[in-house]
């Protein structure tokens, strides 16, 4: 299989991991040879509620029993995605309150940029530095990494770029900038927090030349910092979120929410201002509205900074300088991009799996389901320090 793999198959990077995996199921992938992976990356932040989630999978099968796609998304009222808009609404503060539903989170970028401009009719955009938002060429347009855009150049014009956390900078978001877009916490470049409320002082600048603040949340969002979304950790309701990955339980799936007032310009002046085919689809929207439901009706997005605690806790090395990010959402830190890699590899091979950020290097990415166990977390951190122990001993 992984020869077919490769051959049929385009590959993101020359040398992809290549695990051949057979299925998965709570915490655990198992290889075609049937050994089992402790994974503390689930998919990339995407699968919340781990492997195979009975609610999950349950909603997934009754929808397929009765319909899958009907019409384009807009057009018909269909029971998941209306009963998941609604009670993503009644979690979220005003002025959040009508949701676009599409199918990733760099679509969902495309359209909430689209939005600031339709809103303000302004044209400038300001993102941050080392920021990922998606890879189509609106959401590259943002990233703030340009040696991973240059060679697709030109890209959308009118796009300014601040560093996140530099207050100075907010003196760029002016009366003609149509909206700002920011991560809650900075995935790529190294689960950055802002610091000094500054999301707050975006907030207010934004509200004083009257730009939109478009908060991305695709990878903070569904209960990985302790709260439904990670704006809400520090006072500042943005006018746009973006969302998706782990919206979704493992689904693919995005949307952008906010005030029903900007959202319905997308109706009109032109009409279709947005659309799409498959935004919304039943099956996905069925496995959204499972795991919104689970995570809001437990103690998952409390005991997320329990777990927090204890990975702190256990993960103490003298390879580990710092440990950023919030909840499970975390970022050991080695001082070289070589022990890094090295402790990955090394950790994949005694059967646990890490993974990379994309632009920190030196980032040793943890982003377990919200539904990991303490012994699990145990278990995991052995192995990570084991590792390290043995990159030591090489050094």
């Amino acid at each position: 299989m992984k020869n077919d793999f490769l051959k049929y198959q385009a590959q993101t990077s020359p040398y992809p991991l290549g695990m051949e995996v057979s299925y998965a199921i709570g915490s655990y992938i198992y290889d075609t040879n049937n050994k089992k992976y402790l994974d503390f990356v689930a998919g990339v932040s995407a699968c919340t509620l781990g492997h195979q989630h009975k609610r999950v999978n349950d909603a997934i099968k009754n929808q397929l029993d009765k319909y899958s796609h009907v019409m384009v998304y807009g057009e018909y009222a269909q029971h998941p995605a209306v009963e998941f808009c609604k009670l993503l609404v009644e979690h979220l503060p005003e002025p959040l309150n009508k949701v676009y539903l599409v199918n990733s989170g760099t679509e969902a970028t495309e359209g909430a940029l689209k939005l600031a401009r339709r809103v303000t009719g302004r044209s400038q955009l300001i993102s941050c530095k080392n920021a990922y938002h998606g890879n189509t060429m609106g959401s590259m347009s943002v990233m703030g990494f340009e040696e991973r855009k240059q060679i697709f150049r030109p890209l959308i014009p009118d796009v300014d770029f601040i560093t996140f956390n530099n207050e100075e900078d907010l003196q760029k978001i002016t009366t003609k900038t149509a909206g700002i877009i920011l991560e809650s916490i900075q995935g790529g470049a190294g689960f950055i927090e802002p610091h000094n409320g500054f999301l707050r002082k975006v907030r207010e600048r934004c509200t004083e030349v009257g730009a939109l603040m478009i908060v991305d949340e695709i990878q903070p969002g569904f209960g990985r910092t302790g709260k439904l979304f990670g704006f809400e950790n520090y006072d500042a309701v943005p006018d746009v979120i973006i969302i998706g990955k782990g919206m979704g339980g493992g689904m693919p799936v995005g949307g952008f929410v906010a005030s029903a007032e900007m959202m319905d310009l997308l109706s009109h002046d032109p009409k279709l201002g947005h659309i799409t085919t498959f935004g919304g689809h039943p099956v996905i929207a069925s496995a959204c509205l499972a795991t919104l439901q689970e995570i809001t009706e437990t103690t998952l997005i409390a005991d997320t900074l329990e777990k927090e605690k204890l990975f702190r806790s256990l993960l103490v090395h003298p390879l580990i300088k710092e440990i950023r990010g919030r909840g499970l959402m975390l970022a050991p830190m080695t001082e070289s991009p070589d022990i890094t890699n090295e402790v990955i590899l090394k950790c994949q091979e005694k059967g646990l799996i890490l993974f990379w950020l994309l632009f920190e290097g030196c980032a040793i990415r943890i982003t377990p389901p919200l539904t990991i166990s303490e012994q699990e977390i145990k278990e995991g951190c052995a192995i990570i320090l084991e590792a390290m122990d043995e990159v030591l001993n090489k050094l």
